[in-house]
């Protein structure tokens, strides 16, 4: 073979190479990728020149012209941060499949006192909080579902925030309350801590919506007896959970999301419903956007309910 030959081999032998990684990396790969893989600077560049591939950034190409997908983004956001870099927080939890959820920015880590690189529209920070186990498996580095989730909490603008992120993960089957409170016990101090163990202990207690998290809550607040959670309630017709029920007394609450508007559901829902007025129960509905517009006006009539049906509340303490 001749040495004029040779160059063009080897190119054409490095090229499935980077054609993987780019497959396996929706279509993004870092520069030390690429130099492992025996591309050269002066391929880079003449690609990047040719408009083969588009440059990123300072650590990362993409192989295509094309537009970046939410996937490509997180990969060229870990490779831009630095080498140690991973995923993190609500966009690590996007990654893992969790839905109808959304961050302001992309959110990176890094371990203390490793390189990092500041990079324009992603949120990096430094953590003490590291082990090597925090990291899930795959080729994008990231957190673990529960240290994401927990990392979220803590570092999210508002407690609302930081339950919503905690219910949904549970409530959409990606980890269990278990595993979120072995994970906060390696928080040791945090303003957030006390709160977010509040949250995990309502959730071990089997509340999986964030609607009936706050109906227990309002109830605590307001001197009402607490309801128990995702009550099992068997029927001719099959087995029912109950979200909210006072079983004393003989009230029931539905906390009514968006998808009980949802053609689907409409007929068990009604089913459910009148099942339980039948064997004498009264049932009231509170949708999520009433328990945010006028929850007051829901917990008056939560405590008639209980009041009608014979519960002794006492008078309400002025504060």
């Amino acid at each position: 073979m001749s040495e004029t030959n040779l160059p063009s081999r080897r190119r054409r032998l490095r090229r499935p190479r980077v054609e993987q990684l780019a497959a396996d990396q929706e279509g993004v790969v870092s520069r030390r990728q690429l130099y492992a893989a025996g591309i050269t600077r002066c391929e880079v560049r003449a690609n990047i020149r040719a408009d083969r591939w588009a440059r990123l950034g300072r650590q990362s190409v993409c192989t295509h012209r094309g537009p970046l997908t939410p996937r490509a983004e997180h990969f060229a956001a870990v490779f831009e941060a630095g080498p140690r870099a991973y995923l993190d927080a609500g966009s690590a939890l996007l990654e893992a499949g969790l839905e109808h959820f959304s961050v302001d920015r992309i959110r990176v880590s890094v371990p203390r006192g490793a390189p990092a690189w500041r990079v324009k529209g992603i949120d990096i920070r430094q953590t003490r909080r590291w082990t090597s186990d925090d990291l899930a498996p795959g080729p994008l580095r990231r957190s673990r579902v529960e240290v994401a989730a927990i990392r979220h909490a803590l570092w999210a603008r508002s407690d609302r925030e930081a339950a919503l992120a905690l219910t949904m993960v549970v409530q959409q089957g990606l980890t269990t309350p278990e595993r979120l409170g072995v994970e906060m016990l390696r928080v040791r101090r945090d303003k957030r801590r006390s709160f977010i163990h509040g949250v995990l202990v309502d959730l071990l207690g089997g509340v999986r919506s964030l609607g009936e998290l706050d109906v227990v809550r309002g109830c605590r607040e307001r001197g009402l007896p607490e309801p128990d959670t995702q009550v099992v309630h068997r029927t001719a017709s099959g087995k029912y959970y109950l979200d909210l029920r006072w079983k004393r007394w003989r009230l029931v609450v539905e906390v009514d999301g968006i998808q009980h508007a949802w053609a689907q559901l409409i007929v068990p829902d009604a089913i459910r419903q009148n099942s339980l007025a039948i064997e004498g129960d009264t049932v009231l509905r509170l949708p999520l956007l009433g328990l945010r517009v006028c929850p007051d006006e829901f917990f008056a009539q939560i405590e008639q309910g209980l009041v009608a049906n014979g519960c002794d509340i006492p008078a309400r303490r002025t504060a």
